[in-house]
C-alpha cells in the first residue's frame, strides 16, 4: 500500500500535479485498491487533525508576516542592521544576515523573508560593488534562518505533529539559528575580504541611534513573542494572535505604511496561503493513516535498527535522507509523511524527540533554496533575474558551510537539547 501511494503521488507531482492534489488523489486511490474502509471515515480523520488550536498559528504568523511586508517594516530593520554592522568588511552582506535573523524573529516564514526584504538588501548590495550573484546568494541563503528561529511556522507544524511541546521546539531552533546566522558572518567577513567585495561605510553613533529608535517598534515584536512563549505567559498559538495585533498596530499608526484599505487585500491573501498549507496538511494526514495501516512505521524502525542501534548512526543516516527528501518534497508535506514514520525509531535509539524535530526542520529548510523545487529559490529568480543554475552556482559556497554546521549539531546535539532544559516548556 505505501509503496503504491508513493509511486502515484511522486508520478502525479512529476506531471505537474499541485502537491495537495496528488497527494489526496494517491490517498484514495490507494484506500479504494488496498482497503475496504470508507472514505468517509478518512474524510473526517482529516477535518478532525485540522480542528486544533495549535494550528491557528499558522495562518495568524503567515498573517503577520504579510502585514510587516506591506507595513514598511522590513526597511526600518534595514537601516538598524545597517547602522550595527554595516562599517565591517563585507558590510552589507552582514546586514543582509542580521536583517534576516531579526526578520526571522517575527515572520516564520522563509518566503515572507525574501518577499518582504530580498529585493531590499540585494539592491543596496548591489549598487555597493557586490557581485549580483553573490548578493542574491546571500539573501537566498540567509532566508532559511526564518523556518529556524521561533516563531517558525514549520517547527509549530512539526512539534504538533510529533506530539512534542511546541514551546521546546521553538526554543529549541532559537540556539542553532543564531550559530548559523553567526557562522555566515564569519564566512561574509573573510569571503568578501578575499574578493575584495563591497564599499566599507562609515560608523557613527548618531546614526545608530537614529535608527535604533526608528527601529525600536518593530524590534520589540520577537521580544516580546520570546518572552511571552518562554515564561509560559501565552502559549505559541496566542503569541500569533498577539503579533498579529501589535503589527497592525505598529504599521497603522507608528510607521504608517499599511493603510485600512489595504487589509482585505492582505486578508485574502493570508486565506489563499493558508488554504495552501493547510491543504497538503489534512492530506498529509491521510496519507499518515494508509502508512499505519500499512504498518510502515513498525518496517521502518525495524530496517534502522537493523542497520544500527547507536544514535550518532542513526542521525548521520536521517543527515542525508532529509536532505534528499527536503529537495524533492514539500517541506510542510514532508513533516505531515515522515514524522509519524520515524519517530518510533528515534525514540527507539534513545534520541531526543525535540531534538529530532528541530533537526528534521533545519534540514527540510534546505530544500526550500535548492533545486529543483526550491520556492525560495525561484523567489530569489524572481525579484533578482538570475536564472536558477547561476544562482544555484553562487549558493555552492554557502550551503557548503551549512553543511558543515548541520553536522556540528549531530555530533553535538547538546548545542540544542542544553538550552530547551533551562525553561520549564
Amino acid at each position: 500500500m505505501s509503496i503504491f501511494l508513493l509511486i502515484v503521488f511522486f508520478i502525479l507531482m512529476l506531471i505537474g500535479v499541485p502537491i495537495a492534489s496528488a497527494l489526496g488523489i494517491a490517498v484514495v486511490g490507494t484506500i479504494l485498491v488496498f482497503t475496504d474502509v470508507p472514505i468517509s471515515i478518512v474524510i473526517q480523520s482529516m477535518y478532525s487533525s485540522m480542528n486544533s488550536f495549535l494550528m491557528v498559528a499558522v495562518p495568524l504568523f503567515i498573517l503577520a508576516g504579510l502585514i510587516m511586508d506591506e507595513g514598511g517594516i522590513a526597511e526600518k530593520i534595514f537601516d538598524f542592521s545597517k547602522s550595527i554592522v554595516g562599517w565591517m568588511t563585507g558590510g552589507l552582506g552582514q546586514v543582509n544576515i542580521l536583517a534576516s535573523l531579526i526578520f526571522a524573529g517575527m515572520a516564520g516564514s522563509s518566503v515572507a523573508d525574501i518577499a518582504s526584504t530580498g529585493r531590499l538588501t540585494t539592491n543596496a548590495m548591489t549598487k555597493n560593488n557586490y557581485p549580483l550573484g553573490y548578493a542574491a546568494a546571500v539573501t537566498l541563503i540567509t532566508s532559511v534562518l526564518a523556518t529556524i528561529v521561533p516563531p517558525s511556522i514549520l517547527m509549530i507544524v512539526a512539534a504538533s505533529t510529533a506530539g512534542v511541546s511546541i514551546g521546546a521546539a521553538l526554543v529549541g531552533g532559537l540556539v542553532p539559528g543564531v550559530i548559523i546566522a553567526v557562522v555566515y558572518m564569519i564566512f561574509n567577513y573573510y569571503y568578501c575580504k578575499k574578493h575584495n567585495y563591497g564599499i566599507k561605510q562609515k560608523f557613527e553613533w548618531k546614526t545608530l541611534r537614529k535608527e535604533l529608535i526608528g527601529a525600536f517598534p518593530a524590534l520589540l515584536a520577537p521580544l516580546i513573542l520570546l518572552a511571552g512563549i518562554l515564561s509560559g505567559y501565552f502559549t505559541p498559538t496566542e503569541a500569533a494572535g498577539i503579533c498579529v495585533l501589535y503589527m497592525l498596530f505598529i504599521a497603522l499608526f507608528v510607521y504608517k505604511g499599511l493603510t485600512f484599505k489595504k487589509l482585505p487585500e492582505i486578508f485574502f491573501k493570508t486565506a489563499s496561503l493558508t488554504g495552501t498549507i493547510l491543504f497538503i496538511a489534512v492530506t498529509a494526514k491521510a496519507a499518515g493513516w494508509v502508512f499505519e495501516y500499512d504498518g510502515l512505521p513498525s518496517r521502518v524502525a525495524e530496517f534502522i535498527g537493523g542497520v544500527s542501534d547507536s544514535p550518532l548512526v542513526i542521525m548521520l543516516m536521517l543527515f542525508v535522507f532529509l536532505i534528499i527528501v527536503g529537495m524533492f518534497m514539500d517541506a510542510t508535506a514532508a513533516i505531515f509523511i515522515l514524522v509519524p514514520i520515524l519517530m518510533p525509531t528515534v525514540l527507539t535509539v534513545g534520541i531526543n524527540p525535540v531534538f529530532f524535530v528541530v533537526f528534521l526542520v533545519v534540514l527540510l529548510s534546505i530544500g526550500l533554496v535548492t533545486p529543483p523545487i526550491g520556492v525560495c529559490l525561484y523567489a530569489t529568480c524572481n525579484i533578482t533575474g538570475l536564472k536558477i543554475e547561476e544562482l544555484s552556482k553562487a549558493s555552492l559556497p554557502w550551503l557548503a558551510v551549512t553543511f558543515a554546521i548541520l553536522l556540528v549539531f549531530v555530533f553535538v546535539p547538546e548545542i540544542i537539547t542544553v538550552p530547551i532544559g533551562w525553561f520549564d516548556l
